[in-house]
């Protein structure tokens, strides 16, 4: 079972120096692949903005992809972390149930920038198609593992896989049109802001599974 995040104050000297030096590397990609553009930003750019080796980047990160969509994958493994924390009850529909857990993830980003830092990965992956590519494998592997996770903590005997897969799919869906209208935001918008553009989206959602498809009207006649 996945015990609770241990707050930075309280771990070991050497794990703080290296969150720092991971969200430094963070810091300064999406500042750098905003400012001078993703392609053109170099990994030795990078890591002499952060005064590191690229041993130390690769030790944090796989790619520079990995690194400009950090704040989303940070998020999401608090997702994970919050199926496998959470007591559903008895009865409740399966919906509400990772529906609760994602918006307690986006509560606990908190530190660190996180809603800025967030903004700026999502213009970025908006138009960088390496970004966009691995973001979709990062979702695709999340889902799983969010599967495997609801499939050994709940009673999901006699539900077939597809039905659990369509519940996160729905999450998934309803996440990235949250996203979107959140980054479009005037301003700095704030984490409580994506939450409630989040809670908006999961609302939203038993209307799309009854709209009524209409054909339009005939040509306009001048």
């Amino acid at each position: 079972m996945t015990t609770t995040p241990v707050p930075d104050d309280r771990l070991p000297l050497r794990e703080r120096k290296k969150l720092r030096t991971r969200r430094a590397l963070v810091d300064a990609a999406l500042e750098l692949f905003t400012e001078r553009g993703f392609e053109a930003t170099t990994l030795d750019d990078l890591c002499a903005a952060v005064e590191v080796s690229k041993r130390t980047f690769f030790r944090n990160f796989v790619s520079k992809e990995d690194v400009a969509l950090t704040p989303t994958q940070d998020m999401w493994a608090a997702f994970l972390d919050e199926l496998e924390r959470c007591e559903p009850g008895a009865g409740r529909p399966l919906i509400e149930v990772v529906q609760d857990c994602l918006l307690a993830a986006v509560g606990r980003m908190t530190a660190g920038g996180w809603a800025r830092q967030a903004r700026l990965s999502e213009l970025l992956a908006a138009r960088t198609p390496s970004m966009g590519a691995y973001g979709l494998h990062f979702c695709d592997r999340t889902t799983r593992e969010a599967l495997a996770i609801l499939r050994r903590r709940l009673d999901l005997r006699g539900v077939d896989d597809l039905r659990v897969r369509l519940v996160l799919d729905l999450l998934v869906a309803a996440w990235h049109g949250a996203l979107e209208f959140w980054t479009s935001l005037p301003g700095e918008p704030a984490s409580e802001d994506l939450a409630a553009c989040l809670r908006e989206a999961f609302a939203a959602l038993p209307g799309c599974l009854t709209l009524t498809a209409l054909p339009k009207d005939g040509p306009a006649t001048s």
